[in-house]
């Protein structure tokens, strides 16, 4: 039987060397490549062709829900499975939109990872049960928070800004002109009643859009 073709995307290669030792663990799961940001992999998706992305979402750059966006956009046909250090449900609707097949807590059982990535294979969708509960809870409670509020691009933006980065350091990263990155920042603000980057950083962070460092 053919082994699952697995490509690990995450800015941190100590955590990219442990999951290729537990992967490697695997009789059936294969890790072809490895990307340290989102720009790198969406340029080595092509080449190398994967069965399953394993895909940070909080990386410098581009980040990893834009890279979903974009390899997604290139091939309908590719299988994601999204992983986060933050257990917030704007995270994983976001991923989801953006083409994600399945969204995990990094927090999860090692083989929780293994069993998802043998899942989204099979082209199944697989959320993490916590957090799949508290989307249903919110779903069903009828709440919508200002941060569910933003398009998609302005999520990127918000999350980028809350980083601490700068307009033009967005603009290079997600590719856009900074005038455009400030129409997106204009439209945040109003959206959250933030009045500038601290604000927007508070947010993120009693949302656990980002922890405190920042990730």
């Amino acid at each position: 039987m053919d082994k699952i073709r697995v490509m690990l995307v995450d800015d941190h290669a100590v955590v990219r060397m442990g999951f290729r030792l537990l992967l490697q663990s695997t009789d059936d799961i294969a890790v072809i490549a490895e990307a340290d940001s989102g720009e790198a992999a969406y340029q080595q998706f092509v080449e190398a062709r994967p069965d399953v992305i394993v895909m940070d979402i909080a990386m410098p750059g581009m980040g990893g829900i834009e890279a979903m966006r974009r390899i997604v956009a290139r091939d309908r046909a590719a299988r994601i499975l999204a992983l986060s250090a933050h257990e917030d449900t704007s995270h994983p609707k976001r991923a989801l939109q953006a083409g994600a097949l399945g969204y995990l807590s990094k927090r999860g059982a090692p083989e929780a990872l293994i069993d998802a990535i043998r899942d989204v294979a099979r082209g199944r969708r697989v959320v993490d049960a916590a957090i799949a509960q508290r989307m249903a809870l919110q779903e069903f409670g009828g709440e919508r928070g200002p941060i569910e509020q933003l398009s998609a691009r302005e999520f990127e933006v918000f999350v980028q800004l809350a980083r601490g980065q700068t307009v033009a350091q967005i603009a290079e990263s997600l590719k856009l002109s900074p005038s455009t990155v400030g129409t997106h920042l204009y439209n945040v603000k109003q959206k959250l009643g933030a009045a500038n980057q601290a604000e927007i950083t508070l947010m993120a962070l009693r949302a656990g859009v980002i922890g405190v460092e920042g990730s």
